[in-house]
C-alpha cells in the first residue's frame, strides 16, 4: 500500500543564497586546488625529461614553449600563488579571527589580487632570466 502523503523534497540552500564574491572566491578556491593537480602532471613531466636526458628535456622545453601551455603554465602558477593565500586566510580563520564581515570581505580581496601581483611578477623574473635579463 503507497501513502497518500506526498513529501516534497528540500532544495539544496545553496540555491536560494544571493550571490556574492566570497561565494566566488570559495568557487576560486576548488577549483585552484584542482588545477594545482593537473599543474602537478606538467612539473612531473617536466622533472622526468631532465632526469631521463638531453634529448628528452628538450623536447619538453620545446612542449613547454607552446603558447598554450605557456597559458596553462601560467594559469597554474595563479592556482598556487591564490591556494597559498587563500589557505593562509582560512588558517587564521582557524585561529578564530577574521570573521567580522568586512574583514573576511577584504582577506578575500588581498587573496585575489595578491595572487595576481605575485603571478605577475614571477613571470617577469622568468620570462627575464629566460632573456638573459637576470643573472
Amino acid at each position: 500500500m503507497s501513502s497518500p502523503t506526498r513529501y516534497v523534497r528540500p532544495l539544496s540552500p545553496f540555491l536560494s543564497y544571493r550571490w556574492q564574491y566570497t561565494m566566488a572566491l570559495s568557487f576560486l578556491h576548488r577549483m585552484t586546488g584542482c588545477a594545482m593537480s593537473v599543474g602537478l602532471l606538467l612539473l612531473t613531466y617536466w622533472l622526468v625529461a631532465a632526469a631521463t636526458g638531453a634529448d628528452a628535456y628538450a623536447r619538453a622545453q620545446q612542449c613547454f614553449a607552446h603558447p598554450l601551455v605557456r597559458v596553462l603554465l601560467i594559469a597554474f602558477s595563479f592556482s598556487f600563488f591564490y591556494h597559498l593565500l587563500n589557505g593562509v586566510r582560512h588558517l587564521v580563520w582557524d585561529a578564530g579571527h577574521g570573521f567580522e564581515k568586512k574583514t573576511a570581505r577584504l582577506s578575500g580581496w588581498v587573496a585575489f589580487l595578491g595572487a595576481v601581483i605575485l603571478t605577475a611578477y614571477f613571470w617577469f623574473l622568468v620570462l627575464g632570466r629566460s632573456a638573459g635579463g637576470v643573472a
